[in-house]
C-alpha cells in the first residue's frame, strides 16, 4: 500500500478545500527535506514533441491543483511531464463563497464551483519567478468575473502579455462553468474574434521576446456535434497551436442521487471520462492531425491515459484521479501509455 493510501482516509476525514491545502503544503515539506522518494516515484522518461515543444513523457497536471504557481518545486519533484497552472485573472479575485468544493467519493468524482479564486496575474509571475524548477510549463488564463463579455479580450490579453516571457505554452480557458457567461466566449464567432486578437497579439509578443510560445484553447465536456463543428471552423486557419479536451462537465447524469451531486459548479473525475474523451474523439475526427489535442477528464487509472492517446490525444493531464489514487497515478499512466503505445510518441 503507498503512503497516500495510508493517508487518505485522514485527508478525506477534513473538509476538502481544506484537505487541498493541506497536502500541497505536506508536499512542500516533502520536498525539501527530500522525503518524496516516499510520497512517488517519477517515471521513466518517455520523450515527446508536441506543438514544438519537449516533454520528458505525455503526462502533466490539469490547471487548477495550483492556481497561483505556488507549488512548482513540489510538484515538479513529482515527475510531471509537464505543469499547468492557474487559472490566472489579471486582478486578483476571491472566488466563490465557501464551501465550493465537494468529493463523492463512491463516484469517485468532485464538484468544484471555485470560481477562478487566485492571488492575480502579478502574484502568480512572481511564483514563478522564484521558483527552481525549470520543466514544461502551461500557463491558464482567464478573465476576471466582473469584466463582462465585451471586454473579455482585454483581460486575456493582459494576462498573456504578463506570462508569455516564463510560459512554455499558454491555455485560454473559455470553459469553465463557474464564471458566469464564460462558456458564451465558445460560441462560433465570439470565438472567432477572441482567438483572433490573441493570435496577432502572441506574434508581436514573438518578435518582441524572440520565442513563439504556443497558445492552447480548453474547451467544455457540454458541446454537442453542432457547436463541436462550430469550434472546428472557428479554429480552421487561426493559428491556435493545440485543443485541450475537457473542462469540468455540468451534467450529473453519472452521479444521480449522490450525496453533493445537486451542488452547482463542474463535475470532474471518473464519471467526466465517457463524455470528456466522447468530445475528444469529435475533435479529433473533426480537426484530423491539423492541431495536436490534450487529453483530460476522468483518468483514474493508466488505461484510461492509454484510451486517451487512442482516442487522439497526443498528451494527457490528470488532477481528480490524483485525489483518489495519490501521485502514483502518474507513473502509472506513463508506463501504460509506454505499453500501449510504444516507447516514442513524437508529433
Amino acid at each position: 500500500m503507498s503512503l497516500y493510501a495510508t493517508l487518505r482516509p485522514l485527508l478525506f476525514a477534513l473538509e476538502a478545500e481544506s484537505a487541498h491545502g493541506l497536502t500541497l503544503y505536506a508536499l512542500g515539506v516533502a520536498q525539501r527535506s527530500e522525503l518524496m522518494r516516499w510520497v512517488a516515484q517519477p517515471p521513466a522518461a518517455l520523450p515527446m514533441r508536441v506543438f514544438g515543444i519537449d516533454f520528458p513523457n505525455p503526462v502533466g497536471l490539469a490547471a487548477g491543483l495550483d492556481k497561483n504557481g505556488a507549488h512548482l518545486d513540489a510538484l515538479g519533484a513529482l515527475g510531471f511531464g509537464f505543469i499547468e497552472i492557474g487559472t490566472v485573472t489579471p486582478r486578483p479575485q476571491p472566488g466563490n463563497p465557501k464551501p465550493r468544493l465537494f468529493r463523492l467519493p463512491e463516484h469517485e468524482a468532485i464538484i468544484n464551483r471555485m470560481g477562478f479564486n487566485n492571488d492575480g496575474v502579478d502574484a502568480l509571475v512572481r511564483n514563478v519567478e522564484s521558483a527552481k524548477w525549470r520543466g514544461v510549463l502551461g500557463i491558464n488564463i482567464g478573465r476576471n468575473k466582473d469584466t463582462p463579455n465585451e471586454r473579455a479580450a482585454d483581460d486575456y490579453l493582459a494576462c498573456l502579455e504578463r506570462v508569455y516571457p516564463l510560459a512554455s505554452y499558454i491555455t485560454v480557458n473559455v470553459s469553465s462553468p463557474n464564471t458566469p457567461g464564460l462558456r458564451d466566449l465558445q460560441q462560433g464567432d465570439s470565438l472567432q474574434r477572441l482567438i483572433g486578437v490573441l493570435m496577432d497579439a502572441r506574434e508581436r509578443l514573438a518578435a518582441r521576446h524572440g520565442a513563439r510560445k504556443p497558445v492552447l484553447l480548453k474547451i467544455a465536456p457540454d458541446l454537442d456535434d453542432a457547436q463541436m463543428d462550430a469550434v472546428a471552423e472557428a479554429l480552421a486557419g487561426s493559428g491556435i497551436d493545440g485543443l485541450i479536451c475537457t473542462n469540468t462537465t455540468i451534467d450529473r447524469s453519472g452521479v444521480s442521487g449522490a450525496l453533493h451531486a445537486d451542488e452547482a459548479g463542474g463535475l470532474s473525475g471518473k464519471p467526466l471520462f465517457e463524455r470528456s474523451t466522447a468530445v475528444l474523439r469529435g475533435m479529433a475526427q473533426r480537426l484530423g492531425d491539423k492541431i495536436p489535442l490534450v487529453g483530460v477528464g476522468g483518468v483514474l487509472t493508466g488505461s484510461d491515459a492509454a484510451d486517451k492517446v487512442s482516442t487522439g490525444a497526443a498528451l494527457v493531464q490528470i488532477y481528480s484521479g490524483l485525489i483518489y489514487r495519490g501521485p502514483w497515478l502518474l507513473t502509472e499512466c506513463v508506463e501504460e501509455i509506454r505499453r500501449q503505445h510504444g516507447d516514442t510518441h513524437v508529433e
